[in-house]
């Protein structure tokens, strides 16, 4: 089973499997892709997986883009996932999140009979790829550049096209080039909103999330909340004794060290629980104006006197 978000990954994971399962003399006969919106039902799948290998050892079946099945179709592709005979293989690409809860990832509800590969790219693996595929194109970036791209919420396909359009107009690549030219300026929008609620400038950060509401209303509030979090995640480590920075945001430590020396570690927390939470109140429907929420976590970090320790 392939799941997680990242279709790039799901692409390579599923060209992995064909390799491994399938010598290349033997792709042409024991071979089958489907997609599973296109099936008028899944006796197709089914047959398809009972068949006997033809002049080879196994047979391999791939039905692609499970998530995009409404609930009974998806029930009825699991009843038939149960019954593959040894020896053959079924790969269903169900790119869902495998901690999500609607849908819930049929993997998790094959249980063991499954083997999953999950494609979801934490930091490390997205800084990785922004970096490798900066090589690739013969570009370099900015630190907040390259920052503001691994924050992203895009998946790696899409980044990727993003790049390869950056660097039509230059090999050095700056955060002005990523909000102008980016498919998406939604994530640099948050990612700049944070830096100015979490620094005290107010004003600033509220207008940063006004414009974002304006163009997305229902959906502003949690990549502006998830960005706040993260940016007084990163104020409070540093009001620890011995904490660092990640070795991804080093270079912000010239601003961000005496920012938290003038913050402190307690509304350092405040700021960071009161982001968290109005993430979850969205998430839950708990927030009835997700600007009001917004707007609290933004003057939260540096509400009240200051505080020291």
């Amino acid at each position: 089973m392939v799941e997680g978000v990242e279709r790039l990954f799901a692409e390579r994971a599923l060209e992995a499997i064909v390799e491994r399962r399938l010598a290349p003399p033997e792709r042409d006969l024991n071979l089958e892709r489907m997609v599973a919106s296109e099936l008028d039902g899944f006796a197709r799948v089914e047959a398809a997986v009972a068949a006997l290998p033809f002049l080879g050892s196994a047979r391999v079946v791939i039905v692609r883009g499970a998530h995009e099945l409404r609930a009974e179709p998806r029930r009825k592709l699991l009843a038939a996932a149960g019954h593959v005979p040894e020896g053959n293989t079924l790969v269903i690409e169900d790119l869902v999140s495998p901690t999500s809860k609607r849908p819930e990832p049929l993997a998790k509800l094959l249980g063991r009979e499954a083997l999953r590969i999950d494609t979801t790219a934490n930091p490390a693996v997205r800084e990785r790829f922004v970096r490798e595929t900066l090589e690739a194109l013969g570009a370099t970036a900015e630190p907040a550049a390259l920052e503001a791209l691994i924050r992203a919420d895009s998946d790696l396909s899409a980044m990727r096209t993003d790049l390869e359009k950056l660097v039509l107009g230059g090999s050095r690549i700056t955060l002005e080039d990523v909000l102008r030219e980016t498919l998406s300026s939604v994530d640099v929008k948050a990612y700049q909103f944070a830096a100015a609620a979490a620094a005290g400038r107010t004003a600033d950060a509220l207008g940063l999330a006004h414009e974002l509401f304006s163009t997305d209303p229902r959906g502003a509030a949690i990549p502006l909340l998830s960005a706040l979090a993260q940016e007084y995640a990163l104020l409070w480590e540093l009001t620890r004794p011995g904490g660092s920075l990640p070795a991804r945001v080093r270079w912000r430590e010239r601003d961000l060290v005496p920012l938290a020396r003038r913050l402190g570690a307690r509304r350092a927390r405040q700021g960071f629980e009161r982001a968290v939470q109005g993430f979850a109140a969205i998430v839950t429907g708990r927030g009835d104006d997700p600007r009001l929420v917004v707007e609290a976590a933004a003057v939260a970090g540096w509400a009240g006197r200051p505080v020291e320790g």
